[in-house]
């Protein structure tokens, strides 16, 4: 573990106050947790920015009765084979599939793969979740 340094930060009370309220609900045990978080989660944000490699799980749920569906998605994910990780198909129902793409590369390439399995037709829904491969933390 690091070092921990102490410094202090002035802030509106007002603020404080809904800040306090807020983490409460979350569940941190301290300030200086979720300072700690604020702090790294600006960090993997920047590292987005700079185009550092990163990290990220590409969620898609679609309905795997649509014709063609299923092959067109792996179709995609075969193009980015060099980035895909991992990944887990889930059945929710007898309609409806979950699959959850774990990737490492370049943040454009990341969101390029998202943005071409969103738009696919048949595609219910999509989310990047955008992290870190911790080197930069």
């Amino acid at each position: 573990m690091s070092e921990l340094v102490r410094f202090s930060v002035s802030i509106e009370k007002g603020l404080l106050e809904k800040f306090d309220r807020h983490i409460g609900e979350d569940g941190y045990p301290t300030r200086s947790k979720a300072i700690t978080d604020l702090v790294r989660d600006s960090m993997v944000k920047h590292e987005w920015r700079e185009g550092k490699e990163v990290a990220a799980a590409v969620i898609i749920v679609y309905d795997h009765h649509r014709r063609g569906l299923s092959n067109r998605l792996t179709h995609i994910q075969h193009e980015y084979h060099s980035m895909i990780i991992s990944s887990q198909h889930i059945h929710l129902d007898h309609d409806n599939c979950l699959e959850i793409i774990v990737v490492k590369g370049g943040p454009k390439k990341v969101i390029e793969l998202s943005n071409r399995l969103k738009a696919t037709k048949g595609v219910k829904f999509c989310s990047l979740s955008a992290a870190s491969t911790g080197k930069e933390l």
